[in-house]
């Protein structure tokens, strides 16, 4: 009795009933049409390289959709080709935005799971470590949080809620708990910032303030690494970030660049010959590429030969190897050559004065003696 009292008093006609009735129909099924078409579309992409990253989320958050959502919106669509009265036209649009907001939600929810998953699939190179997973955890947690309190506010502002009050004191309590664990809160966010731009990951050799050695643990607060000499270095996120990281595993060359010295009394002949004899004796190691030979400096003590090459391998025992032998080689080719390696000779001039009594008659000391003696 109350529901047909209820029907009778909104005033609607059986023809604008029948109306919205089709049109709510239409749209169901019109809707859930549209949703496989685009689904199979989606599915098409995935099987392109270009294109799959992007098809596989949207693909994989159109799956969120539910069947209840689409229902309750067709029944919208329904009623707003009525004539309803006024009170119901602003119930009907807060309707609109509850279903419409919720949907959008969930698949923001999904899209962030999805997306942040691939993400750090793609960047962990097979390799799933604790610090990876935490930050993964915790971003998803953050940005799926982030979205429903999003949600939560508009929907209460909708309803004519005045919400500013609250917003301003969360974000008072915000900056308040912010300040009080800010060194805290700048670790946590250094270690999300290193698990998702990866500038080193676990067994990469760097070097950072002074200090080298190889990463062994990075946590939420703090990066282990062991030191060239066997000891642990522990230091927070924050603080190796703030400082330029040199990562020597991801080197794909190793530039080298070293001097040799020989006598300045070298017949400019004899060092005419050096940088080519150079060049030939280190283009015959291999991973090797021969840049550059020159006499850059020749002064009183020392003629100076620049040399540069480049080693294709970066390991750092093959260097060493490779920059010894070129060394020995070197000093084959300089005896060969007949140019000596040894300085300038030192001339010192030694004066000794004899501080006796003079003879009688003779004012004065003795002349110095002068030796001369060569190093």
């Amino acid at each position: 009795m109350r529901i047909s009292a209820f029907i009778a008093s909104l005033d609607i006609s059986p023809a604008n009933a029948l109306f919205a009735l089709g049109a709510a129909i239409l749209s169901f099924f019109a809707m859930h049409g549209v949703l496989l078409l685009v689904r199979k579309r989606l599915s098409r992409l995935s099987e392109e390289r270009a294109h799959r990253p992007v098809a596989e989320v949207l693909s994989r958050t159109l799956a969120r959709t539910s069947t209840l959502a689409i229902f309750v919106t067709s029944i919208l669509i329904g009623l707003s080709v009525l004539d309803l009265p006024p009170p119901w036209n602003t119930r009907l649009g807060h309707l609109w935005f509850f279903t419409l907001g919720i949907q959008l939600a969930l698949y923001l929810h999904r899209a962030i799971r999805v997306g942040a998953r691939r993400y750090f699939r793609a960047h962990s190179h097979g390799r799933e470590d604790e610090q990876v997973t935490v930050a993964h955890t915790l971003v998803i947690w953050v940005l799926q949080t982030s979205v429903w309190a999003i949600f939560m506010l508009a929907l209460l502002s909708n309803l004519g809620i005045n919400v500013t009050t609250f917003v301003a004191s969360l974000g008072i309590g915000g900056i308040a708990i912010a300040l009080a664990v800010q060194n805290i809160l700048g670790d946590l966010f250094a270690s999300l910032s290193i698990a998702v731009d990866k500038p080193f990951e676990v067994g990469d050799s760097i070097s950072v303030n002074n200090f080298s050695g190889t990463v062994e643990h990075v946590g939420l607060k703090t990066t282990r690494i062991r030191a060239l000499g066997g000891e642990q270095i522990v230091i927070a996120n924050a603080e190796l970030l703030r400082n330029t990281v040199f990562n020597y595993r991801r080197m794909s060359t190793r530039r080298i660049q070293f001097t040799l010295r020989a006598s300045p009394a070298t017949p400019p002949e004899l060092a005419a010959r050096v940088p080519q004899a150079l060049g030939e004796l280190i283009g015959k190691h291999e991973k090797l590429r021969f840049d550059r030979a020159h006499l850059k400096t020749v002064d009183q003590n020392w003629i100076e030969y620049e040399v540069v090459y480049t080693m294709l391998d970066t390991d750092y025992n093959l260097y060493m190897d490779t920059q010894q032998a070129i060394n020995l080689d070197a000093m084959r080719m300089f005896a060969e050559l007949g140019i000596s390696t040894a300085p300038r000779p030192q001339h010192l001039l030694l004066q000794e004065l004899q501080d006796q009594p003079a003879p009688a008659g003779h004012a004065g000391v003795r002349p110095a003696q002068t030796r001369m003696r060569t190093s």
